[in-house]
């Protein structure tokens, strides 16, 4: 199963009202999760070259309503990797320091070095989504709220965004998106577990349930800027998360599949370090 095509978004002809949350893609749970822990054990030899080759960086992007699974997905698909070579940043409320920036200002700090995988859970996208829905937030960035009803701020931001991304993969950044998409349904029950469950309680919060009466605003948003920022180079994919199982197997498969495509290398020792390793083996051995 090519998960990458299956849920790249593509460059035109797309509505996310045509994606089912719940699909996945015939497999069965045990199949699913077999197809995990091959892709898991491959991430963590791909993670490991990479790593040391050093050279280019890779950032996954996770974005979703309340309870989609982003969290979850973080911990399950990056569950075998070396934590050093993994930075996981997760965007909440802007501070009073990043609002007094442009909108990108924050997500530029926290992107991934050269051998590191960056994982953002949510991201430089609620600029275009929480804030769409919301536009009285503009009022925090010296923006009067009255422009969110002009289409071109949207497409600009959108523009921007793009742009951005390209610079990225200029620079050797490789970009993927995920959108993890759950049905109102299924974000319902997952909330009603985070009250009924003790285990889950902490995970509750009333603007959870403040934002989900927003839902039709943000399956328009999300529409939208999936449609204007999903490119060749910077792909967005709609993963199913009705399914946890599946949308962690989905997300492995695909990232591994980019990360074998950029094959990464151990480097290759130069003749003076084969030599200066030779003169120190030797010295070890002579300790004997």
């Amino acid at each position: 199963m090519d998960f990458e095509q299956r849920f790249r978004v593509p460059k035109r002809g797309f509505r996310l009202a045509d994606r089912d949350p719940a699909d996945r893609a015939g497999l069965s749970k045990a199949q699913g999760r077999a197809r995990r822990a091959a892709d898991i054990e491959r991430l963590a030899e791909l993670q490991d070259r990479f790593y040391a080759e050093g050279t280019r960086g890779l950032l996954v992007v996770l974005q979703g309503l309340d309870a989609s699974g982003k969290d979850g997905t973080i911990k399950h698909v990056m569950s075998g990797v070396n934590p050093e070579g993994v930075l996981v940043t997760s965007f909440k409320q802007p501070s009073a320091l990043e609002l007094a920036h442009d909108f990108l200002w924050r997500t530029e700090l926290a992107l991934p070095a050269r051998g590191q995988i960056g994982v953002f859970n949510r991201s430089h996208y609620e600029e275009v989504l929480v804030v769409r829905v919301h536009p009285e937030l503009l009022a925090n960035q010296a923006i009067d709220p009255a422009r969110a009803e002009d289409p071109a701020l949207w497409e600009e931001r959108f523009r921007d965004i793009a742009s951005w991304e390209r610079h990225l993969t200029r620079a050797g950044t490789r970009v993927l998106k995920f959108f993890l998409h759950v049905s109102k349904a299924e974000q319902r029950r997952r909330f009603l577990a985070r009250v009924e469950r003790p285990e889950k309680n902490w995970k509750f919060s009333p603007a959870d349930l403040r934002e989900h009466q927003y839902w039709d605003a943000y399956q328009r948003a999300y529409d939208a800027a999936l449609r204007a920022t999903s490119t060749r180079q910077e792909p967005w994919y709609v993963i199913p998360a009705d399914h946890k199982w599946f949308l962690r197997t989905a997300v492995a498969a695909i990232i591994v599949q980019h990360l074998s495509d950029l094959d990464p290398q151990y480097p290759t020792p130069s003749e003076e370090q084969r030599r200066e390793m030779h003169e120190a083996a030797a010295l070890l051995r002579a300790e004997a």
